[in-house]
């Protein structure tokens, strides 16, 4: 069972999260923040994670700290439950359309972080969420996945529309990557059987 509980507790933000990587896209999320909660679910159903997430945060400042914070204690629940990441595909891709807007998610389970941001906004907040912190969560989130991450942005107009198909793109290219491959089942897929450090 791929399973893993997290967490989280500093003098800005207190965070528990429980995630099942071969689920049904369960989502249970309360952040305080509602955009927020509306892309994780997003997460969830699109990457058949079962996702379970509280959070309180010093809301009062503003969203920055119970952002990023669930974006590392999410990751951290992923790493956790991927282990060793035995027998996983590893490499996962989607092209997401919503409506006038496209954007390409590409990423590897390779313990190795990385981000590539190529995403624009052109108003800085979503009702009151401040759009800046997509990328602050996406950081996040693959920092302690152990994920490369590239997230592009092709075109699009609506905000919206923008945010919710990268958040969409990682549920797909996610669920790609973390299958477990039946021809490779109890091989960790790097040539140099473990993944992290170098090149793999």
């Amino acid at each position: 069972m791929r399973q893993a509980s997290i967490e989280r507790n500093t003098r800005e933000t207190q965070i528990s999260v429980t995630v099942d990587l071969d689920g049904t896209g369960r989502c249970d999320v309360a952040t305080g923040i509602g955009f927020l909660d509306h892309m994780l679910e997003q997460l969830a159903r699109h990457g058949l994670i079962d996702l379970t997430v509280r959070a309180k945060g010093d809301l009062h400042i503003d969203f920055h700290h119970t952002t990023e914070d669930t974006g590392i204690a999410i990751g951290q629940a992923v790493a956790k439950a991927l282990g060793d990441r035995k027998g996983i595909t590893r490499y996962g891709s989607a092209l997401i359309p919503m409506d006038e807007t496209l954007t390409r998610v590409a990423l590897d389970c390779s313990n190795r972080p990385w981000l590539v941001w190529k995403v624009a906004f052109t108003r800085p907040k979503l009702g009151d969420f401040d759009t800046e912190l997509f990328r602050e969560w996406f950081g996040a989130f693959a920092q302690n996945a152990g994920l490369t991450l590239h997230v592009e942005n092709l075109y699009g107009e609506n905000n919206h529309h923008i945010a919710e198909s990268c958040f969409k793109g990682l549920a797909r290219a996610l669920r790609q990557a973390v299958a477990v491959d039946p021809r490779e089942a109890d091989a960790v897929p790097s040539t140099k059987g473990v993944l992290g450090g170098g090149s793999a």
